[in-house]
């Protein structure tokens, strides 16, 4: 990269400043003097106190004192300077002879020469061995590379072991490997991991690492092998993305592009220019080609699920470790499957399939969306001095670590500020009591931790985890009935999740119904008219059956937005996927033993739990 010996010890070093005058040495105070013995006395210039006794170690509180007394440089003893190691060469200024060459330690005898010679300045490198190892002065001791085309030519040497290395081969291979944009591409989200990672501030646009992007990769590596900073945590979502399906297209759509690019050039180099035609170089079968490929055969283009309304939401909302530059179900461990403190507002943790995909198939939580850089990101309400606003912020696993949140379950005064001194709350990742003036945001809601399945399910706090999860799989699976019913205990979510689904009719605008039959509905709006057209007995992709059903009147006024028709599995706008029985938890003769019940006549007769399909 073009950089010193000298100036890589400075990047990666504390230097100290000695000033050497008629033979006595002066050290600049600093924060290097921690843990040093004193040379001699020291003592406070304004009441002449001591401070530290000769020979005495200079501790935080002591150093305090020391600047506090205004004390800029204290005496430094030749013994102390043996064994330290110089930045800069040491050169005698009346000879010009260079006593001692940067990145060497000081002897005894060097000692002597550089007490008895002009040298009135030295720079030495704080080489502790606890907060500061000696890798990188060692590497260079032992780094016989000394100008920039040898270490192009050496770099060159052992990536292409065999060919003989000339400059221009060399330097082409290194910029291509880390600096060539056309090479690879970090790209933005790449970028920003890097930034946050590594403190810096280069903008997006730049896609390719830098000079500094190493430097503080480096930096970061030394400091973890001192114990400095953490190290990444893989299944936190930070560290962990979302890829939607523009972002797969994209990416073959790339492929399908080269392969086009390279045939375009290959008929170029063949065909008369003067007489080609656009048509006869470019032929589009192979981006066609690629696009097919990727939804007729890739492992991650499913079959919607439209058993009901619900599977058909959940299918859309479905998350996936699997696949295409993901992880295979053999080699997956427990710690990839299993529920992450920050998986809170953003997966759910109680929906997953049973099997061998157990934590690797998952669904996004109620209230959660993805931003531009594929981060799952939850919304909270922000707090000010103890009172909650409405103002509604959605932050990203990575931006929540900085946080207090309290619950969404914290009791609120009439006046919206936090009941209690003290709430339970989350602070990057454990759970906690903190005072409210403390608390930056809450929940919005208790049922943001969960998906739509699994809060459809009333009282699902009270349920054991494992039968919840059985119950919002299960909830999927429930085929469209006869006639529906919409479930007496409820939790609120039916009504959202069926009108998400898209398998209601809804008006589009204000008005009145003109006129209504089981195919087709009329409203008159101030504009006109508008008509909706009923689907009738379609067949989904499960067989099941899909069919419309008007719940309005001639003459009723409807809103923007209100139901006009009922789907499949919905009664009166909400998501009906049962009917509400009578259940007796009682033996009979032995007939309902394990997993057996027994069910009434009349449930048959009446066509209760009849379905189409």
């Amino acid at each position: 990269l073009g950089y010193t010996d000298e100036q890589i010890l400075e990047m990666f070093y504390p230097i100290e400043e000695i000033t050497l005058k008629k033979g006595v040495a002066t050290r600049t105070v600093s924060t290097a003097l921690i843990g040093t013995k004193a040379f001699e006395n020291i003592y406070s210039p304004k009441d002449k106190e001591l401070i530290v006794k000769e020979g005495g170690r200079i501790t935080k509180g002591a150093l305090k004192r020391i600047q506090a007394s205004n004390i800029r440089v204290i005496p430094m003893s030749k013994e102390e300077m043996i064994g330290r190691v110089t930045l800069k060469d040491v050169i005698d200024p009346e000879t010009g002879e260079v006593v001692l060459e940067g990145n060497d330690e000081i002897t005894t005898e060097v000692a002597d020469r550089i007490v008895a010679s002009k040298v009135s300045r030295l720079n030495l490198l704080l080489i502790d061995g606890i907060t500061s190892l000696p890798s990188i002065r060692d590497t260079l001791i032992m780094d016989k590379v000394k100008s920039v085309d040898q270490a192009l030519v050496e770099i060159y040497r052992k990536l292409r072991p065999g060919e003989p290395p000339t400059m221009a081969d060399a330097r082409a291979l290194f910029e291509g490997l880390f600096f060539n944009p056309k090479r690879y591409d970090l790209s933005p989200v790449g970028r920003l991991k890097l930034n946050t990672r590594l403190g810096l501030d280069v903008p997006l646009s730049k896609r390719v690492l830098t000079d500094k992007d190493v430097i503080e990769i480096i930096r970061s590596l030394l400091n973890l092998r001192v114990g400095k900073g953490e190290v990444d945590d893989i299944d936190h979502l930070g560290n962990r993305r979302v890829r939607a399906v523009g972002e797969l297209l994209e990416n073959q759509f790339r492929i399908g592009l080269v392969r086009m690019e390279r045939a375009i050039k290959e008929k170029m180099t063949l065909a008369e220019l003067d007489e080609s035609m656009p048509h006869d170089l470019i032929n589009a079968k192979p981006v066609i080609a690629v696009i097919k490929e990727f939804f007729g055969s890739s492992q991650l283009s499913q079959f919607m699920d439209q058993t009901n309304p619900l599977s058909e939401i959940t299918h859309k909302r479905r998350l996936s470790a699997l696949g295409p530059g993901g992880l295979t179900r053999e080699r997956a461990g427990f710690e990839v499957r299993d529920v992450h403190p920050t998986h809170y507002g953003r997966i759910c943790p109680v929906e997953t399939p049973e099997g061998p995909n157990i934590g690797l198939i998952t669904s996004l939580a109620t209230y959660a969306r993805i931003n531009d850089f594929g981060f799952i990101e939850s919304p909270y309400r922000k707090l000010k001095k103890g009172k909650v606003t409405e103002d509604i912020e959605y932050l990203s696993a990575i931006e929540e670590q900085r946080y207090v949140i309290a619950q969404a379950s914290a009791p609120i005064d009439s006046k919206g500020n936090l009941a209690e001194d003290t709430v339970s709350v989350r602070v990057g990742g454990d759970f906690k009591r903190a005072g409210r003036e403390e608390i930056d945001y809450m929940d919005i809601s208790p049922k943001q931790i969960v998906s739509v399945s699994a809060a459809l399910i009333p009282f699902l706090e009270n349920d054991d985890a494992n039968r919840a999860l059985m119950g919002s799989n299960m909830q999927r699976q429930a085929v469209p009935l006869l006639k529906t019913e919409a479930p007496i205990v409820g939790t609120g979510m039916e009504s959202v999740a069926a009108r998400d689904a898209g398998v209601m009719v809804t008006a589009k605008r204000s008005g009145v119904v003109e006129s209504v039959d089981a195919t087709r509905a009329v409203v008159k709006c101030d504009g006109g008219v508008d008509i909706y057209k009923f689907t009738k007995f379609y067949r989904s992709n499960q067989a099941t059956c899909i069919n419309q059903k008007p719940i309005v009147k001639v003459g009723q006024s409807v809103e923007k937005g209100q139901v006009i028709a009922d789907g499949s599995a919905t009664d009166l706008g909400e998501l009906a996927l049962g009917r509400n029985v009578l259940v007796a938890f009682m033996p009979w003769r032995g007939y309902n033993f394990e997993d057996a019940i027994i069910i009434s006549e009349r449930l048959v007769k009446k066509d209760t739990h009849t379905s189409i399909h």
